[in-house]
């Protein structure tokens, strides 16, 4: 049972605290720890629908067309990754994505789009996806190429998308391309494109080392209408930067669901595994890696939850926060993991093995939605800003 004290801290009210108890429960009765999928795409679909039905997807989007707040409560999606992260990386996935997919919609659509598409992502019966990335624009946002031209009432989009989650199952894809307003980052709008859209094809499924439903998209005189553009014309990096000052915590805190199950596993085996007639939790090497593991955890629980609560007690913008704790906790859920898997010995490295799986999952989390190197840059830009003395 992974610590739950943290609830106590000053972050969480009364109903973060039931919220974290009923998705323990659920995870506990409707996820599979044990099993990885052959299919993630598959797998990814059962996910959504069973995250619909349970009711936990309505936390990923705001107002009338899910849990009724006037916006998007970080701590709730924060909670609720953290604790499918604890038990499976693709269930954790598979509710982020909702979110990340249908954020912009519910940030800065029309109430005609929020009401056609909401609802959908609300109850799982439709699945999101989010195309900002392509091969020669990923931390570079400024380099987009995918371009979209007006056509009377419509824009027809021309490019290419990769590494887009849900890619293939999507139901529809928030889409980013060039439409010219400026040079660079000022030149990008973001469109909502069915995903049975002509002119848009799926022209491959990415394997990676852990599974995800990962894929590449073509747009060939694809007509989108104009309705369909979220925000103004050229606002498209505000879209998504401020899609992901709010999804970059939740980051953190699937990298703090996989540290807190690597260190459960760890101390469990430690107690139990015997070595030279000793208890390997009896010697101060094992210690040492138990008390590393334990102080990173915390430390990227207060990071995390520290962002998530700036967020919701009213700050416009978290992006030096929700930097922060997307670095420090999937960097130290790396270190938290390693340490695991150096406990378990040569069990630690068998195909399957629940710090084995967490191995895999941890890695990628270090680079999607800005890699390390990326957020360090950010940190140091919102510090810079400040005033002198």
């Amino acid at each position: 049972m992974p610590d739950r004290t943290f609830l106590d801290w000053p972050f969480f009210n009364d109903a973060h605290r039931t919220l974290a108890s009923d998705m323990a429960a659920w995870t506990a009765a409707e996820i599979n720890a044990s099993e990885e999928p052959n299919d993630p795409f598959k797998a990814s679909q059962k996910n959504v629908r069973a995250l619909g039905e349970g009711g936990w997807l309505r936390y990923t989007v705001p107002g009338e067309h899910g849990d009724g707040g006037k916006r998007l409560d970080v701590r709730s999606l924060c909670l609720i990754r953290e604790t499918l992260a604890h038990a499976s990386g693709l269930a954790d996935f598979s509710f982020a994505m909702q979110g990340l997919g249908s954020g912009p919609i519910s940030l800065f659509g029309s109430g005609t789009l929020k009401d056609a598409y909401l609802p959908r992502v609300a109850d799982g019966s439709a699945i999101a996806a989010f195309a900002l990335t392509e091969r020669d624009s990923g931390s570079d946002v400024s380099a987009i190429a995918t371009s979209g031209t007006t056509e009377g009432d419509h824009f027809v989009i021309d490019g290419e998308k990769t590494w887009v989650s849900n890619a293939g199952i999507a139901d529809f894809y928030v889409v980013f391309v060039r439409t010219g307003e400026a040079p660079g980052s000022g030149g990008l709008s973001a469109f909502v494109v069915d995903a049975d859209t002509r002119g848009l094809d799926v022209t491959e499924r990415i394997n990676v080392m852990a599974p995800h439903a990962l894929g590449s998209l073509r747009f060939t005189g694809c007509k989108v209408p104009a309705s369909h553009r979220l925000g103004a014309g050229g606002a498209g990096f505000k879209v998504a930067m401020a899609t992901l000052d709010i999804f970059r915590s939740t980051v953190g805190a699937a990298a703090l669901g996989f540290a807190r199950r690597a260190l459960d596993e760890a101390t469990r085996y430690a107690r139990q595994r015997e070595v030279f007639e000793k208890r390997l939790a009896d010697f101060q090497m094992t210690q040492q890696k138990i008390a590393d593991m334990a102080t990173e955890v915390d430390a990227s629980a207060l990071l995390v939850y520290r962002a998530a609560w700036a967020k919701d007690t009213g700050r416009d913008r978290i992006t030096r926060e929700a930097a922060m704790a997307k670095m420090y906790s999937t960097e130290a859920a790396q270190r938290i993991i390693d340490n695991a898997v150096q406990i378990f010995g040569g069990l630690g490295v068998v195909a399957g093995h629940p710090v084995e799986r967490l191995y895999r999952d941890i890695r990628p989390l270090r680079i999607y939605e800005g890699t390390t190197e990326i957020q360090k840059l950010i940190i140091a830009k919102e510090t810079l800003k400040g005033k002198d003395e």
